[in-house]
């Protein structure tokens, strides 16, 4: 059996477990079951473990996953709910995130298929990621805090995530890298610790597949994960926010909760002209633009035109000094 990264929370592979199908009017989002893998099969078919390894998966082969929601601009958009008869789901991440793939994009090759084996249960009881997410802290969230938004999903926000916590860790700042949006993947929190962060955190430590939820049930763990945080004590934090704030991954609550820790505001962007839509649209004026955009000189001329931001190619060495002036600026750095 295959425990999937949206399992990294719990403790199912330390305590044993009964697996038992249960009624669908009793299934709910963030509920831990097991699926089987059935064809069709491809080489791309495998599922992310709790170490962030990807492992190669087989037919007959059972993973253990959560149910959630996937709105995908990109990808897959897909849900629990639309789960039928048959049983059958699709893994919409690597992470173990189950459901019923609804649309999906032509350029996705084959998503893993499986079929309903049942739930994870204890005592007759169901297992849930809620069972297991941060505690409840009274501790109000005084981070600096460097946020990075995109356009859309794909738009360059963990590799810009990167680069800034390198650069921040190079001023001897103590940094904790979060994911505050999206759709479980351990491995974006991993990529900001293995630039340096020095502990990072994201919504699936809050007891959540995806953040696609109610606002009040996601407030509610957001702030769970804020304060653990702040009790970190970090001299910044590095924010990244999933998605676009107009896609239902709950981005305009991270921006309420956190609009007044917000030191430098980064937008990600896939085209110049998304630039303009998302700035136009929602009010977000950053601080720097980057990601795909910024990837040429031709984009970054063309943001620029379009809307006066400031723009850079982090991924060029010839624009980490600017960057690293304009951290300096907007953190207060000497």
């Amino acid at each position: 059996m295959f425990f999937s990264s949206l399992t990294r929370i719990a403790d199912l592979q330390t305590r044993d477990f009964v697996v038992h199908p249960v009624s669908k009017e009793n299934w709910e989002n963030g509920d831990y079951v097991v699926g089987e893998v059935v064809p069709p099969l491809s080489h791309l078919s495998h599922v992310e473990l709790t170490d962030g390894r990807m492992a190669n998966l087989l037919e007959g082969d059972r993973v253990v996953g959560a149910f959630g929601v996937r709105r995908a601009t990109l990808e897959a958009v897909g849900d629990w709910q639309s789960i039928g008869p048959d049983g059958r789901f699709e893994n919409m991440t690597a992470a173990g995130l189950f459901g019923r793939v609804t649309s999906k994009s032509f350029l996705l090759s084959q998503i893993t298929s499986l079929v309903y084996r049942g739930h994870v249960l204890r005592e007759g009881r169901k297992i849930r990621m809620q069972d297991f997410g941060l505690p409840a802290r009274d501790l109000p969230y005084d981070c600096p805090t460097i946020l990075i938004v995109g356009t859309s999903m794909s738009a360059g926000k963990t590799m810009t995530a990167r680069i800034i916590i390198h650069l921040l860790k190079q001023f001897g700042l103590k940094v904790i890298g979060t994911k505050l949006t999206g759709a479980g993947r351990y491995r974006d929190i991993l990529a900001m610790s293995d630039a340096g962060a020095d502990k990072v955190f994201d919504f699936v430590d809050a007891g959540l597949p995806s953040s696609i939820v109610p606002p009040e049930v996601f407030r509610h763990a957001l702030r769970n994960l804020l304060a653990t945080i702040a009790a970190e004590k970090p001299d910044v934090v590095v924010a990244e926010a999933g998605a676009s704030p107009y896609e239902p991954y709950n981005g305009s609550v991270v921006l309420e909760e956190i609009r007044d820790q917000i030191r430098l505001t980064v937008l990600c962007a896939s085209d110049p002209y998304a630039v303009m839509g998302v700035s136009q649209s929602f009010g977000l004026m950053p601080d720097l633009v980057g990601g795909i955009a910024a990837n040429t000189t031709a984009g970054i001329e063309l943001v620029e035109k379009l809307t006066g931001f400031k723009t850079l190619c982090l991924a060029e060495r010839d624009s980490l000094p600017q960057a690293a002036e304009l951290l300096r600026e907007k953190l207060g750095i000497k």
